[in-house]
């Protein structure tokens, strides 16, 4: 499954090309024209990187990588700021707001890409399609799980729960936070099918001796510890 970068920019004609460049390049891309919409589509999708343009009718680009970095939902996003501002000051206000890198326009694609790339590979989003993670092989094009060779059958929301787990290690997520970036914020799901999807894992995980990875903070929620 192609991860979903988000594009905010309200010039068409740069939107478009964008997009293109994005898609060509395999990646899934969601488009706002403004930094309200793009928060609308923030809150019902979970997006590996967004491309903000700075000057944005009403909120502008700075101020909307501001409001990502205190939603928890989306704190961790990846922003790369594309502008025709140059000036230190206005690369030291980007970066003071939360971006993690800074573009200037005109620009260019290919540039660009390599940009997102390396910025999700730092950021542990990599697009890499086979990950393996202590002892145990992500294939995340065919949401498949092998262990010592072994394939080990897990529904999509199983996979799902343990390749975020794992691959964001000794972080603990209470039931919210795991119901949000796994499941969706959009979706309507009791925090108890968080405790039932865990019971599942440790069963699978139990035969390998891979358990006690997946590790129950009390008072708090869960976590993947390697060690």
């Amino acid at each position: 499954m192609p991860q979903a970068i988000l594009v905010v920019e309200d010039e068409p004609e740069i939107r478009e090309l964008l997009v293109f460049t994005l898609s060509r390049a395999g990646f899934e891309t969601l488009e706002a024209e403004t930094a309200e919409r793009a928060l609308q589509v923030l809150n019902h999708k979970n997006v590996s990187l967004a491309v903000v343009d700075w000057m944005l009718p009403g909120m502008s680009g700075v101020d909307l990588a501001f409001r990502m970095r205190q939603d928890e939902f989306t704190r961790e996003t990846p922003i790369i700021m594309l502008t025709a501002r140059s000036e230190e000051a206005d690369k030291l206000k980007s970066f003071e707001s939360g971006v993690d890198d800074y573009v200037t326009k005109p620009f260019s694609p290919r540039e660009l890409v390599a940009r997102i790339k390396a910025l999700l590979r730092r950021s542990g989003k990599s697009d890499e399609r086979i990950v393996e993670i202590a002892g145990i092989h992500f294939d995340r094009d065919k949401h498949a799980i092998r262990i010592n060779g072994e394939a080990v059958h897990t529904g999509p929301t199983e996979f799902s729960l343990l390749e975020f787990l794992a691959t964001h290690p000794d972080r603990t997520y209470n039931r919210s936070q795991l119901l949000d970036h796994v499941w969706g914020r959009s979706s309507y799901v009791e925090e108890r099918t968080v405790d039932v999807q865990m019971l599942r894992l440790r069963k699978l995980l139990k035969p390998y001796g891979l358990d006690p990875l997946l590790k129950t903070v009390r008072g708090v929620g869960y976590c993947f510890s390697p060690e």
